[in-house]
């Protein structure tokens, strides 16, 4: 069995899949929890059933190490049969990378300089980088960046109109996140449709806790709603999204927020949280039907900068072929899916509402069969994508 090892590392956990490269089917599976705490947490479901454990985890070695453990207990044995290489997400790739990368002493100080522009991941993902290459020093480990499938946007689409020296010296420019997301369902969407890849113009809406929406131009990306850092764009769980600039200058002058308090504010305390109190969608559907006023404007200023961005990309795009919703918000919630599109049926965009209503895990049509524009639910599997990259980088 050829399986590729995929670790996606936070500061204080890590999750993993080990992934069977033949049938592209998962065959082991765990999170490694509570680094750091006095009681850290394991859980792995590997062919042998799940097993579950509490121990003192003090840093991301010690968590792969817990991590090998659960494999010898319940499967499959690493030590008899190990990955032929392990990939690993990480968030910022800046504009130095652009596709899958071995991962060398160069690559780790690259990533390590890029930490200023995602300092929450980019250090997270390093750790668990270093850490991995201490429990399988003699496989290649390949960095897959979320950034790198938006290096195809023109510097048009990528830049900022603030003073241009300042820009360069610091590195502001649009980078686009879940890249390694919009990549894999613009291309299972091709897929599923039986259609070449570079004859559709498509637009992805990956809308879980963090959203975001990606033009896709025959395969390639040319604009995308996240920007600099993951917080541009659509309304999120916890994020606000769009604004104006000068809303920040407002309340730090006449709220005396900080630079830390604004950073609080918007990340942490805006998007459903902030107008609704409520982070989860199903939370704030459900809360709207019942008649919360918040809930229901929460729903609304939601909906509205979904369709704003639909409309945005249709004019890029220059017409559409394609909308595809994934993530946990677009896979699951017919609300949202139905209000993103209702009333742009001028754009061609009509959908069946027994369709949109029918439950699956599986991709399908919610289009109507006389829709212009097809219109897809493409369940998202992020680490799938992250293990063909890391196969291709390796080949």
């Amino acid at each position: 069995m050829s399986t590729i090892l995929v670790i996606n590392s936070g500061s204080s956990s890590f999750k993993y899949q080990l992934i069977d490269m033949e049938s592209e089917e998962a065959v082991a599976s765990g999170l490694v929890e509570r680094i750091g705490e006095s009681s850290g947490h394991t859980t792995h479901r590997g062919p042998s059933g799940t097993s579950e454990r509490t121990l003192e985890i003090p840093d991301h070695t010690a968590g792969f190490r817990a991590m090998l453990d659960a494999f010898a207990q319940s499967g499959p044995a690493l030590d008899a049969e190990p990955p032929i290489a392990v990939g690993h997400r990480v968030v910022h790739g800046g504009k130095r990378f652009f596709e899958p990368t071995v991962v060398t002493p160069l690559v780790e100080l690259n990533i390590e300089d890029l930490s200023d522009l995602a300092p929450l991941h980019n250090p997270a993902n390093l750790e668990g980088i270093r850490a991995a290459k201490k429990a399988f020093p003699d496989v290649p480990h390949v960095a897959v960046f979320d950034t790198a499938f938006h290096q195809t946007l023109a510097p048009a689409a990528y830049t900022y109109a603030i003073d241009a020296d300042l820009a360069e010296r610091y590195r502001v420019r649009r980078y686009g996140f879940h890249g390694t997301s919009h990549k894999y369902v613009s291309e299972e969407a091709a897929r599923f449709l039986g259609r070449p890849l570079a004859a559709l113009k498509q637009i992805v809406l990956h809308l879980g806790n963090g959203a975001s929406a990606c033009a896709v131009d025959g395969g390639r990306s040319v604009d995308t709603s996240m920007g600099m850092t993951p917080l541009e764009g659509l309304v999120m769980g916890s994020r606000s999204g769009d604004i104006d600039p000068a809303v920040l200058l407002h309340l730090s002058r006449r709220a005396a927020l900080t630079t830390d308090g604004l950073d609080e504010l918007l990340n942490r305390r805006s998007g459903l949280v902030g107008l609704a109190g409520r982070g989860d969608m199903r939370d704030v559907t459900g809360a709207a039907a019942q008649g919360d006023a918040s809930a229901e404007l929460a729903l609304a200023t939601y909906l509205h900068r979904l369709k704003h961005y639909i409309g945005a990309y249709f004019a890029i795009l220059g017409g559409l072929d394609v909308i595809s919703f994934t993530a946990g918000v677009g896979e699951n919630s017919a609300i949202v899916r139905a209000g993103a599109v209702e009333g742009l049926e001028p754009l061609g965009i009509e959908l069946d509402p027994e369709r949109n209503a029918e439950r699956s895990r599986d991709a399908r049509k919610i289009s109507t069969d006389e829709s212009p524009v097809t219109v897809l639910v493409i369940p998202t599997d992020e680490e799938l994508e992250i293990a063909r990259q890391t196969r291709a980088a390796i080949s």
